[in-house]
């Protein structure tokens, strides 16, 4: 009878030490937790993503909808907050307020890492200012996750964000890092893509570039090839579907000596007497690795001295 007695209690015990140390797990620091989520594949949410999107208070994010859907994949059942570009300076003082009472709220976008390119910096700019802490659980990442498969130079790269809509704007923001050595990453609607490759053609010559679209998804496709190809294939598919990033190559080391050598005005006048104006700029740019705009203005001055 004593010995039932005591496997019965000694059983309570393990079940009692095994609950206090789920718990122990479980327990999260208080403070503002910027959580990373998948970008496609369910798969790629971290163990620690996990654990913390079933412990905070409260979950901020860019769409309720969009992230219900991921939390109802993962049976996660928190109160979501919507905090977006447009959310008010009111907004982000409530959930402030939150956080200085000692609750804790995980931040995360609609999908990948936020703040790469999406609201979330003035919040934790103004936790920080408040001595509140903030915790980084990193995962997927479109930028890096697309760099590091497009077969292009990764050692120094710039984040642009999404470039403007207008042809105009869009050269002119392309204009503006033209002559920076790095690779340009970006991101772009699928629909804008033929206007866009046409755009940064024109704008940066004929550099490599990549094309990574639906990343982590069944139909994942890398399309790597120099902008003129890629402006050439767009141009006769037409946009493709899903969600694209953009990377183009830096600009191509050039030999001094041989550019000083090199006679470009009569190399164009050559060109003109076997093409159109458009075809020599296209060649001579190729041929020079300088842009295209530069190329063709000086062709139609030329051949307006003929």
């Amino acid at each position: 009878m004593t010995e039932t007695g005591s496997k019965h209690d000694d059983s309570k015990d393990i079940a009692q030490s095994e609950k206090t140390r789920v718990s122990k797990q479980s327990r999260i620091s208080n403070g503002l937790y910027i959580v990373a989520t998948p970008i496609g594949n369910l798969e790629d949410l971290t163990p620690r993503a996990k654990r913390v999107l079933e412990n905070v208070d409260y979950i901020a994010c860019e769409d309720t909808r969009i992230s219900s859907k991921l939390l109802n994949a993962f049976l996660i059942k928190k109160p979501l907050i919507a905090y977006h570009e447009h959310s008010s300076s009111k907004d982000r003082e409530r959930l402030l307020n939150k956080l200085q009472q000692g609750e804790t709220i995980a931040l995360i976008s609609d999908a990948g890492t936020p703040l790469i390119s999406d609201p979330g910096y003035k919040l934790v700019a103004e936790a920080q200012d408040l001595k509140i802490a903030v915790y980084a659980i990193p995962g997927a990442a479109a930028v890096t996750t697309a760099l590091s498969i497009a077969g292009l130079p990764t050692d120094r790269f710039l984040f642009m964000g999404f470039p403007p809509n207008k042809q105009q704007a869009r050269q002119k923001w392309f204009d503006g890092v033209s002559k920076i050595q790095a690779s340009l990453v970006f991101y772009e609607s699928t629909r804008r893509l033929p206007e866009c490759i046409s755009d940064a053609y024109t704008v940066f010559g004929n550099r490599m570039a990549a094309v990574c679209r639906e990343l982590t998804k069944k139909f994942e496709e890398v399309r790597r090839d120099n902008l003129l190809s890629l402006m050439e294939y767009y141009r006769d598919n037409g946009a493709p579907k899903g969600e694209a990033v953009v990377i183009i190559g830096p600009p191509e080391n050039i030999d001094d000596d041989a550019l000083l050598s090199f006679d470009q005005d009569k190399a164009i006048k050559l060109a003109l007497k076997h093409m159109s104006v458009k075809s020599a700029s296209q060649f001579i740019a190729e041929l020079t690795g300088k842009r295209k705009k530069e190329i063709y203005a000086r062709a139609i001055e030329l051949s307006n001295d003929e």
